[in-house]
């Protein structure tokens, strides 16, 4: 079982850079592939960026690429999601997101198992 918290979300504006973290309990975090995903306001949640158990192969969105950063301190339990040149689009809600699976299946939200409850993130133009 793993508990996920996601903090550090807020109001920035346009240009502005922003770090999500998400924290997870239990000793088995090390060995999970961490995704992230967001959700806006009637729309579908959509994958973000996610990062393998070890850090060495991260996947990103083509809407991110480039402006996005995914890194993990496993002995700290810690995922973090490093967005940079925000947009207006990027205006969502932030997911963290845990699952066994590895490779390319890391994109699939219906892959993961556990789920954070959310930080909203609101970027003003």
């Amino acid at each position: 079982q793993v508990q996920l918290v996601e903090s550090g979300g807020g109001l920035v504006q346009a240009g502005d850079s922003l770090r999500l973290s998400c924290a997870a309990s239990g000793r088995t975090f090390s060995t999970y592939t961490m995704g992230w995903f967001r959700q806006a306001p009637g729309k579908e949640r959509e994958f973000v960026a996610a990062i393998s158990w070890i850090g060495a192969i991260t996947y990103y969105a083509d809407s991110v690429k480039g402006r996005f950063i995914v890194l993990r301190d496993n002995p700290k339990n810690t995922v973090y999601l490093q967005m940079n040149s925000l947009n207006p689009e990027d205006t969502a809600t932030y997911y963290c997101a845990a699952t066994s699976k590895a490779g390319e299946s890391s994109r699939w939200r219906n892959e993961y198992d556990y789920w954070g409850q959310g930080t909203q993130v609101t970027v003003s133009s």
